[in-house]
């Protein structure tokens, strides 16, 4: 959990507000103390000011995604006007809250923040294992994987690869053994993740 202030008062306040929920949290001064820091590899999102020295708030934001930084992003601002929030939400924040800050308002950010952190760095664990499984098929098995997910039957398949039926229907079922797929849905699935696309011809 991050908060980024030039405003050391600010910067207190939340730290205390933050921890007396429970929350682990480290405060940078600028944007720069916090690219250059060392970061837990643990689930969180960043507090931030929008007027920063040095880069804006909504410039780290731009810079953050460079890097790919995905920690979701809370504005918080003493200056908010509409255009600028609306930029704020679009580039991908998930709140914009204008000083003196709500606790409650703020706390409740902060915990949907964490919570879609969480839940993103769920989808990449799946993704990551998914490739490896994916990696674990065999180059001709890889060939057939998008004729089966594209509904193709083993009939045609076998037609397309110059291949025996028999074979086609082994390299079907070594796939959903090593993608560990409980079924033809669940293999779809699983690709699309994976960005596995079906072939055309």
């Amino acid at each position: 959990m991050f908060v980024v202030d030039d405003d050391a008062s600010v910067r207190d306040a939340l730290e205390d507000l933050l921890r007396s929920v429970g929350l682990v949290v480290t405060s940078f001064g600028s944007a720069q103390e916090f690219l250059a820091s060392k970061r837990p590899d643990a689930p969180g999102c960043i507090v931030l000011d929008v007027r920063l020295p040095g880069a804006s708030g909504l410039e780290f934001q731009r810079e953050l995604k460079k890097l790919s930084i995905q920690l979701p992003i809370i504005f918080i601002s003493g200056h908010g006007d509409i255009p600028m929030s609306v930029r704020a939400i679009k580039s991908g924040a998930i709140e914009f809250l204008t000083k003196p800050l709500r606790e409650q308002e703020l706390l409740d950010a902060v915990q949907a923040g964490i919570e879609r952190d969480r839940a993103r760095r769920r989808e990449a664990n799946l993704v990551d294992e998914l490739r490896e499984r994916l990696n674990s098929l065999t180059p001709r098995e890889q060939e057939v994987l998008p004729l089966v997910i594209s509904g193709r039957p083993n009939k045609q398949i076998a037609a397309q690869l110059e291949l025996s039926e028999m074979t086609v229907k082994v390299h079907r079922s070594q796939i959903m053994r090593k993608m560990r797929a409980k079924s033809l849905v669940d293999l779809v699935r699983m690709a699309d993740q994976l960005g596995v696309s079906t072939r055309k011809s």
